[in-house]
């Protein structure tokens, strides 16, 4: 029989994405706040992979990533999920925009093997964590291939500049297990 134990803590990363350069800030610095310091984060990226999200949000989106400077317990991400979802309601509320969604923020962490997120859609990929949310290996990482996606990626996960952001990520994570010993 196997012995039961704790997971490795992970880093914790959110995607935030808008058509409003402002609400990514504010954005930014609501998770700063009330996650704490990051240690990285990436370029704005053009999401234009996709039409899903314009009706609702809106045309000329732009994403960006941040990365914190502290490990988290991966069990946490179903909780964190349900929060940015309310964050992204408090960000709405301002009624400054005309969108009826005004902002997405996807938390999700990355160990050295790979890029999970969370969702709030099932899908035969996905495994259920509680609460209504569900999570998924969006990437692997390959020694051979670095970052390698799965039939289900995402288009925009599949972009070579997530994937040189997400080697700085593994990077830092690293040296962070490193040195916790």
């Amino acid at each position: 029989m196997g012995q039961v134990g704790s997971p490795q803590p992970v880093l914790l990363i959110a995607a935030v994405f808008s058509r409003h350069r402002e609400v990514i800030a504010q954005a930014k610095a609501l998770l700063e706040e009330r996650l704490g310091p990051l240690a990285l984060q990436s370029e704005l990226f053009a999401f234009d992979q996709t039409d899903y999200y314009t009706a609702s949000m809106g045309s000329g989106l732009q994403k960006q990533f941040f990365a914190f400077r502290e490990l988290i317990d991966p069990g946490k991400l179903a909780s964190l999920k349900l929060q940015t979802n309310r964050w992204e309601e408090e960000l709405a509320a301002s009624g400054r925009y005309e969108e009826s969604r005004v902002v997405n923020i996807d938390p999700g962490y990355l160990n050295l093997s790979k890029l999970v997120l969370a969702s709030t859609k099932d899908h035969a990929h996905r495994i259920y964590l509680g609460e209504g949310i569900y999570a998924e290996v969006t990437l692997h990482y390959r020694r051979e291939s670095g970052w390698t996606p799965w039939p289900w990626t995402y288009p925009d996960y599949r972009r070579r500049e997530y994937h040189a952001f997400f080697d700085r990520c593994r990077q830092y994570y690293r040296q962070r297990v490193q040195r916790r010993g």
